[in-house]
């Protein structure tokens, strides 16, 4: 449980400054908390924003 209390605080605290670059709101890393599959749901969408941000 440590460890994934670890893995949950060393993902929220970069999504907090990442998010705003992306246009979502920084409260959406608290997704990161509630299950994986929330955090590969952020990145994911980091990815298709930073996709549309090369295209221009």
């Amino acid at each position: 449980m440590l460890i994934w209390l670890l893995v949950i605080a060393a993902t929220i605290i970069p999504m907090f400054k990442l998010l705003p670059h992306f246009g979502i709101n920084q409260y959406w890393a608290f997704l990161c908390v509630v299950a994986p599959i929330g955090q590969i749901a952020l990145l994911w969408f980091m990815a298709i924003r930073l996709q549309d941000l090369e295209k221009r």
